[in-house]
C-alpha cells in the first residue's frame, strides 16, 4: 500500500501511462493483475471429488448453513455496518457494500488450511460460492446498492449489465482458465505431480497477483488517498467489525449445533459428527471473509479505478489478512481448549473419535 501510494505521488503521468490500454473501461495492468490473483486458486479446488462429497449427507447440513451465512446473514450485516460508520459517505459507503457482497472463494482455502478445517468440504462450499456469485452478485448489487442501500439517491447507481459482465470476466475466466490448467495438468502427467510438485509452484502466483494488483491500484490512487486519508482509514472500522462478527457468530453457531447435536443422543449415529471442530473453521472462515477480488474488480469495472468505491474495496485486503491471520490462531487455540475435533461433544467437551 505504502509503495503504491508512494509511486502515485511522485511518479507523474503514472495515471495516463495505466490508461494507455484498456479493457472493459479498466486499465489493461490492472485487469490482468485482476484475473491472475483468481487462477491459482481456482486451480487447487478439487472438482473431481464433487460427486463424492454430494453423495454424503453430511454436506447438506453444511451447504445449508454456509448459504443462509453468506448470502443472507452476511450481505446485511456488512449493509448495516456500513451505513451505521459511513452515513455521510454515500461513495465509500458502496464499495463497502459491494465487498459485503462478494463471498469468499479465494483466501478462504488458506485460512481453512492453517487454522486445521476440512479442506474437501471448505472446496465444495467454494464452488458453490463461485458459481453462485456468478449468478447472484449483479442482482444483489442493485438491491443492496440501488434499493435497500438507497445508491441511486446518492448518484452511485449501478446497473445490472455493467456487474454482471464484470463478474463473468473476473470471475469466469480465471474458473474456466483454473479448471483447464488443473485437468490439462494431471492429463499430461499426474495427480500427484499436481499436487506436490505444480500447485506448491504455482499456487504463489496468487499471492503475487495480488499484491501487484494493490501496488498498482495505489499507485493509480495515490493523490486520491492523500487528500482522502480520513474517509479512507473511517473504512477500515465496518470491516474489521464485519470480520469479527460473522467469525464469531459462525464459529459460535457451529459450537452450539455441536453440543446440541451430542445432546439429542447420537452419539451411535455416523452422522452425529455432521458438526465438529473441522466444520467450525469451514464456517466460520467462509462467511468471515469476503472475496474482495470480484469487488475490487467489480468496481473498478463499474465505477472507474479512481473511485471512491474502488478504494473502499482495495481497503478489504489490508484489512482481512491480519485480523483473519489473529482468527486463524485463535481458532487454533479454542479447538485445543475445547479439545474440539470430529468426533463431536461428550461430557461437555468435544473428544476425538480416531
Amino acid at each position: 500500500m505504502i509503495i503504491g501510494v508512494l509511486i502515485g505521488v511522485y511518479t507523474p503521468n503514472v495515471q495516463s501511462a495505466f490508461d494507455t490500454v484498456r479493457f472493459q473501461s479498466v486499465s489493461v495492468p490492472i485487469a490482468v493483475g485482476l484475473i491472475v490473483m483468481m487462477w491459482p486458486i481456482l486451480t487447487k479446488v478439487q472438482y473431481e471429488a464433487l460427486p463424492r462429497i454430494f453423495s454424503s449427507r453430511r454436506i447438506w447440513a453444511q451447504i445449508a448453513t454456509s448459504l443462509f451465512l453468506n448470502w443472507i446473514v452476511g450481505p446485511f450485516i456488512m449493509l448495516g455496518l456500513a451505513w451505521a460508520t459511513l452515513p455521510d459517505l454515500p461513495t465509500y459507503r458502496t464499495g463497502v457494500i459491494m465487498v459485503g457482497l462478494a463471498r469468499c472463494i479465494a483466501m478462504v482455502l488458506i485460512w481453512n488450511r492453517l487454522a486445521g478445517g476440512d479442506e474437501n468440504y471448505c472446496a465444495i462450499l467454494v464452488v458453490i460460492n463461485s458459481v453462485l456469485q456468478i449468478i447472484l452478485y449483479s442482482p444483489y448489487a442493485l438491491l443492496f446498492v440501488n434499493v435497500i442501500g438507497r445508491g441511486g439517491e446518492e448518484g452511485v447507481h449501478v446497473t445490472y449489465g455493467n456487474v454482471a459482465i464484470s463478474v463473468l470476466i473476473y470471475l469466469g475466466i480465471p474458473l474456466v482458465a483454473g479448471v483447464i490448467t488443473r485437468y490439462t495438468v494431471w492429463y499430461c502427467t499426474s495427480k500427484e505431480f499436481l499436487t506436490t510438485r505444480f500447485l506448491p509452484l504455482f499456487s504463489p502466483l496468487a499471492l503475487v497477483g495480488l499484491l501487484y494488483t494493490i501496488v498498482v491500484m495505489f499507485a493509480y490512487q495515490g493523490h486520491h488517498i492523500v487528500h482522502s486519508i480520513g474517509p479512507v482509514f473511517r473504512v477500515f472500522v465496518p470491516m474489521i467489525l464485519y470480520f469479527i462478527i460473522m467469525w464469531f457468530g459462525s464459529f459460535g453457531l457451529v459450537l452450539w449445533l455441536s453440543r446440541r447435536e451430542r445432546g439429542g443422543g447420537a452419539g451411535g449415529d455416523s452422522n452425529a459428527h455432521t458438526w465438529g471442530y473441522e466444520m467450525a473453521v469451514v464456517q466460520a472462515f467462509t462467511a468471515g471473509s469476503n472475496n474482495f477480488e470480484l469487488a475490487i474488480a467489480v468496481t473498478i469495472a463499474v465505477y472507474g479505478v479512481g473511485s471512491d468505491q474502488a478504494l473502499a474495496a482495495t481497503i478489504g485486503p489490508l484489512v482481512e489478512v491480519p485480523v483473519l491471520l489473529t482468527l486463524t490462531w485463535l481458532s487454533l487455540f479454542l479447538g485445543e481448549r475445547l479439545c474440539w475435533t470430529r468426533g463431536g461433544l461428550r461430557g461437555g467437551k468435544i473428544q476425538s473419535v480416531a
